[in-house]
């Protein structure tokens, strides 16, 4: 019997049409997608699939936590209405990590594993990588994928919580530097969301700690009704410490409701804030320690917990639980 799959498309590269200011979104890529299926029967045999397009198409340098909010509600409408036994995503690459971890926590407990995939070159071009990568991601479903969501690219699948974009130009550009997941934890408390949660839009905010920032700057980034914050620490969770002026700056924000969460900035990097007296210190500032979570799944996830209503009290807690694979190790 073949499955269903549901095809959601949002624009990127993977459908661009050359204009006079360069490649640009286009609305035309079922059609496309259609005639290229000549060219991979495997496809048409093992199965049947639907066409969704967000409109309009966006470069995905455009994505928004609108976006997010309006690709999880617009594919639990479709899984509704009429079964599917899978769905594929279409995405552009540049912010494709992002929204795999966004959604990997917005389509907690979904029933059909998702698949986000993209090109690095448009569907038109001679050398492109399209087909490979869409047609591949939609095969992916003849195996039984475990739930959740996932990103095909380059012939491989990947964990959406945990992938990053390591490359601008070469085919295999997205990796997983930490590849073993920490175990999903048992716990006596529901988690706050899942597929079904209405999520708010969150003001956040991402700081790269680096030698001579100044404690204005930091406050000035804090202010503003932001919500939530992604500290991007040095090597295994240090930061300048002996900066009191900064630390109170973390201080302050951490007491009036500022969620901070602290990752490394080294790709591999994982966080271990009781190593160095630096990373301590930061601890006790207020800054939540991520593990070895990306920027992007620290991101996601911040963005979720708060959009769900978890409290700042509470975000501890659910911060250093492994709820969809985002710890890796």
């Amino acid at each position: 019997m073949k499955k269903r799959i549901l095809v959601v498309y949002t624009g990127g590269t993977i459908g661009m049409v050359m204009t006079d200011a360069g490649y640009a979104p286009d609305s035309g890529f079922e059609r496309k997608m259609r005639d290229a299926q000549n060219d991979w029967p495997e496809v048409g045999a093992a199965l049947d699939w639907s066409w969704l397009a967000i409109e309009p198409p966006i470069d995905s340098a455009d994505m928004t936590q609108r976006h997010w909010l309006e690709m999880r509600d617009r594919i639990v409408a479709a899984l509704a209405q009429e079964a599917h036994d899978g769905v594929v995503v279409l995405h552009g690459t540049d912010t494709l990590a992002y929204t795999a971890s966004a959604l990997a926590f917005l389509l907690r407990g979904l029933p059909a594993p998702v698949v986000l995939t993209g090109a690095m070159r448009p569907a038109g071009q001679p050398d492109t990588d399209a087909w490979g990568n869409l047609f591949g991601s939609m095969l992916a479903h003849r195996e039984a994928l475990s739930p959740g969501v996932h990103v095909y690219f380059h012939g491989r699948l990947l964990p959406g919580a945990r992938v990053t974009k390591l490359h601008s130009d070469l085919d295999d550009a997205f990796h997983v530097l930490r590849p073993e997941s920490l175990p999903l934890q048992p716990l006596r408390q529901q988690i706050p969301f899942d597929y079904r949660t209405r999520v708010q839009e969150v003001k956040l905010a991402v700081a790269p700690l680096y030698p001579g920032l100044r404690a204005e700057v930091l406050r000035a980034l804090l202010s503003g009704g932001v919500q939530g914050a992604v500290l991007e620490c040095y090597g295994t969770g240090t930061g300048p410490a002996g900066d009191a002026a900064l630390m109170d700056v973390l201080r302050q924000a951490a007491a009036h409701g500022v969620v901070i969460v602290g990752i490394s900035q080294c790709p591999a990097g994982r966080m271990a804030p009781g190593q160095y007296a630096a990373g301590s210190l930061l601890r006790q500032a207020g800054v939540l320690p991520s593990g070895g979570m990306t920027r992007e799944a620290a991101l996601g996830k911040l963005f979720c917990l708060l959009g769900a209503g978890v409290s700042a009290a509470d975000m501890a807690f659910w911060w250093e639980c492994n709820l969809c694979g985002e710890h890796g190790q």
